[in-house]
């Protein structure tokens, strides 16, 4: 029997680099894989998705550049499989970068489903040879989640969820989704921006219901207005039938009809067939196996990381906890160093049209805490470089404490949203007030200013806006 320091159990975006950074702080290390290295995020999640998104968006630009005198002002035509194909080149050459990072550092990748014997003996079964057994010191559960299906819903090739919508060969001309969160809305929006007729249905009374509601406006009117996706929310979809012909079904008074569901309601952790029993371990009543804030599970040699634990479902979560599962199992490995608890300051993006990313607390969270808090916004349509490229939406908004000025959180909307967080949760981590962010040169002209425009807006004192009439001034 084989005998490993440490067996990591997922190569996804939590898995994989914590094997690798295991190997760099010199474990022997097993990183166990049932289907394919990069797990659901490189796979069918992450990079196929924002591959398509990077097409749809450019497809668009490409139909408004007739106003800066570029085109007709068409929108060409899509190859879909076209499209299908340098999705899945992309995906291939990343699969094979991060094999090659695995096999540099020395880190045995088994191909196999992998359950507990007992909390150091790991089985791995490739469902044709008996299972194969290897020892292991310490274990890191990153199985990462799946889509959820719920049982009401008819089980027919039409009815799909976003792993599978990702590998269709061709694009419904009528796609109606199921789920207002961002997996529902961003593909909503690829889709629509690769030109199909998209309805969407969302439960609650509103998409994106963790975002302030002036985000969330900005979003919707993109949605209505421009991508003409249409927007059923406060209802369920109920009654829905799928045969041949398409899918049908009814949210309160309203026919639905399309050529595909994609369903986005939620996700669930992966657990099944690990026997984590056997090792001690109990998932929650939600299934999720619950871990300390340094990423120990009720068993001190098995960690758990990434969608899993019940934390934030996103992959750089996972991979900062991935890192943090390694470096610590190494600390007690070394007896007495000091164990490094988890990072708490996740930025989210969703990578819609427009883009949002936020980080930190929103106004609302700050609300319900009872916190004094200012807020400072800057719209692109009063940034030089968001008109140069006519991307006047969105804005972006500070978060503020109102005693000390500590930036508290942050959220953009709109044109770069997804890059334009990093300087802003480096502010809120490192506790920036508003006043030195506003006093940080930025360079012009560029998207990023429209931080420091905004931090000067906090207190009154952006230059770049119109100044606001006193109540009662005449």
């Amino acid at each position: 029997m084989d005998s490993f320091d440490i067996a990591v159990i997922g190569a996804g975006p939590g898995g994989y680099p914590a094997a690798i950074r295991a190997a760099q702080l010199g474990a022997h290390v097993a990183l166990i894989e049932r289907e394919a290295i990069g797990g659901t995020c490189l796979n069918w999640g992450c990079i196929p998705t924002k591959t398509l998104i990077a097409a749809a968006h450019l497809r668009e630009e490409i139909a408004a550049a007739g106003a800066m005198g570029i085109g007709d002002g068409a929108a060409p035509r899509v190859d879909y499989a076209a499209l299908m194909a340098h999705k899945n080149h992309t995906v291939a050459q990343l699969q094979k970068g991060v094999r090659t990072l695995l096999a540099s550092h020395g880190v045995a990748v088994l191909e196999g489903t992998a359950s507990f014997v007992n909390r150091n003996v790991l089985a791995i079964s490739n469902g044709s040879d008996a299972p194969r057994q290897i020892k292991t010191g310490h274990t890191i559960i990153a199985t990462g989640s799946a889509s959820a299906m719920p049982d009401f819903l008819p089980r027919h090739p039409r009815v799909v969820d976003s792993r599978a919508f990702l590998d269709l060969g061709q694009l419904p001309r009528r796609l109606v989704v199921l789920g207002g969160g961002y997996i529902g809305c961003e593909l909503a929006c690829m889709a629509a921006q690769l030109g199909a007729e998209v309805t969407l249905v969302e439960l609650l009374d509103d998409v994106l219901p963790l975002l302030d509601a002036d985000v969330r406006r900005e979003v919707k009117r993109n949605f209505e207005r421009k991508l003409k996706i249409r927007l059923l929310t406060g209802k369920p979809l109920e009654n829905i039938h799928a045969d041949s012909a398409g899918v049908r079904g009814m949210a309160g008074e309203e026919q639905i009809e399309g050529d595909l569901l994609l369903v986005a309601v939620g996700r669930q952790p992966v657990t099944e067939g690990l026997a984590i029993h056997k090792a001690g371990l109990h998932a929650n009543d939600k299934g999720f196996i619950e871990v300390d804030e340094c990423g120990r599970t009720e068993v001190a040699t098995i960690h758990a990381v990434g969608d899993v634990t019940g934390g934030p479902q996103l992959a750089h979560a996972a991979t900062s906890q991935g890192v943090l599962a390694a470096e610590n199992i190494a600390a007690a490995r070394a007896m007495g160093r000091r164990m490094r608890r988890a990072e708490t300051l996740v930025p989210g993006v969703i990578f819609t049209a427009p883009e949002v990313a936020t980080v930190g607390l929103s106004e609302t969270q700050a609300q319900t805490e009872g916190r004094a808090i200012k807020t400072g916004r800057f719209p692109f349509a009063a940034l030089g470089r968001a008109l140069t490229e006519r991307r006047g939406e969105g804005f972006v908004k500070w978060i503020v404490d109102a005693q000390s000025d500590q930036v508290v959180g942050a959220a953009a909307v709109g044109p770069h949203a997804s890059e334009l967080i990093a300087e802003a949760t480096l502010a809120v981590r490192m506790e920036l007030t508003a006043s030195e962010v506003g006093r940080t040169i930025h360079a012009h002209p560029t998207f990023g200013e429209a931080w420091m425009e905004a931090a000067h807006a906090v207190h009154g004192a952006c230059v770049h806006t119109a100044k606001m009439k006193r109540a009662g001034a005449s």
